[in-house]
């Protein structure tokens, strides 16, 4: 090969090469040993990790709540309970109410609660007191002593029919001297009138 042929040569090469560079940087694609620009890598970097702002997850929920409804006190007269005597006839119940309400959540956080219904599920029940309203019987008056010095009257058998100017069944209406507790048989002439009802038996 001659000097000027292999001169040619490797002028040709040369141009080839700075061709091909010059086609690179053109384009724009980076060559070995060529550093990109520092604000480019840093902006690109800023934008890949920018993240969205997540949106408030907001939740409504009814929840019931039970709730005690206390009970009323009342009195009745009861005629079947003798002045000063209180029973308890009925004993007190509480009821029960369910209110609904709407609470509100902001990402599991309560906000905010509002009454969507209130309702009674169980009723309360009144307690009932009764109080006494009979005026009971006086007491039996005590028994009058034998008059005139003693003696039962043989005109009874049973408990001792006192001697006296007059004598009634204790517990009765009428106002003595003397009192006898029955039951009493009349086995003679009744004269003190005991035995109301004629049937031989008297303060029965």
């Amino acid at each position: 090969m001659s000097y000027s042929r292999a001169r040619s040569m490797m002028i040709g090469v040369a141009l080839a090469a700075t061709v091909l560079v010059t086609a690179s940087c053109a384009s724009g694609a980076p060559t070995a040993g060529t550093a990109q620009p520092a604000g480019l890598v840093a902006k690109t970097t800023a934008t890949a990790s920018a993240k969205p702002t997540p949106k408030p997850v907001v939740v409504v929920t009814n929840v019931d709540v039970a709730e005690p409804i206390p009970f009323a006190a009342v009195s009745v007269d009861d005629a079947n309970l003798d002045v000063g005597q209180n029973v308890i006839s009925t004993a007190g119940a509480e009821g029960t109410k369910v209110t609904t309400w709407a609470v509100t959540t902001v990402d599991g956080v309560e906000t905010g609660r509002t009454v969507v219904t209130t309702t009674t599920s169980v009723a309360p029940v009144d307690q009932v007191t009764s109080v006494g309203t009979r005026v009971p019987p006086p007491p039996a008056p005590e028994p009058a002593p034998v008059a005139d010095g003693g003696g039962c009257d043989s005109n009874y058998s049973g408990p001792c029919v006192p001697i006296a100017s007059d004598v009634d069944c204790a517990g009765g209406s009428g106002n003595g001297p003397a009192y006898v507790a029955g039951p009493v048989f009349v086995v003679g002439s009744d004269i003190y009138d005991l035995d109301r009802d004629g049937d031989g038996v008297a303060c029965d």
